[in-house]
């Protein structure tokens, strides 16, 4: 690291970098800003100080460490309010789409074949392509068995956009029926609703 470049402003540059970019940066993409690298060490001390920082102002932004690096990312407090400013509606995913994410990521690497046997129906080929052209999954290889199955297991991606670090910080597979339970719960309410507006 050069002389000039104390460790205080080492911070703002990486504070800089990180503000200015949507995607999570690794140590070795920050360790890059410099003309001299400051190494791992130094990178990932400042990491934590501007982390303890940015928590201390309470502010509505925090800086997380993901599978894919660090990022600024709102609260999840504050994303109700964000959610406001949107025009278009985040996609609405169906049940037998989450299902299959949720089987993917608890016991991955699986065949088609495997996510039908667990959950007891076929699954479309339009359920696994809408989880690829998100990013979520993958195919990571094939069953070395008849036919050669693709196996599919999560992404970096998925873990981003959860807010995870690894597949280890995954809920408890009781929290996930219990969210999709309630999930089929608020439909039918929705549903049932809409029902009584159109015939009163």
């Amino acid at each position: 690291m050069d002389r000039a470049t104390t460790p205080e402003l080492c911070k703002r540059i990486i504070e800089t970098a990180l503000l200015a970019t949507p995607a999570p940066l690794t140590v070795g993409v920050l360790r890059g800003l410099f003309d001299e690298d400051p190494g791992p060490d130094l990178v990932r001390r400042l990491l934590d100080e501007l982390r303890n920082d940015w928590d201390a102002s309470e502010r509505g932004v925090e800086l997380v460490q993901l599978a894919g690096g660090w990022r600024f990312q709102t609260r999840p407090a504050f994303q109700v309010y964000l959610d406001r400013l949107k025009e278009e509606k985040p996609p609405r995913y169906s049940r037998a789409v989450m299902e299959t994410l949720a089987i993917i990521a608890y016991r991955q690497p699986v065949t088609r074949g495997d996510i039908e046997d667990i959950r007891g129906v076929t699954v479309s080929p339009g359920v696994l392509k809408t989880l690829e052209s998100r990013g979520w999954i993958d195919v990571v290889g094939h069953r070395d068995t008849p036919g050669r199955p693709a196996l599919f297991a999560t992404t970096r991606r998925f873990l981003d956009d959860m807010g995870l670090r690894s597949l280890t910080e995954l809920p408890a597979l009781t929290e996930i029926e219990r969210i999709m339970d309630l999930v089929d719960t608020t439909q039918i309410q929705s549903a049932a609703a809409a029902a009584d507006q159109e015939t009163d």
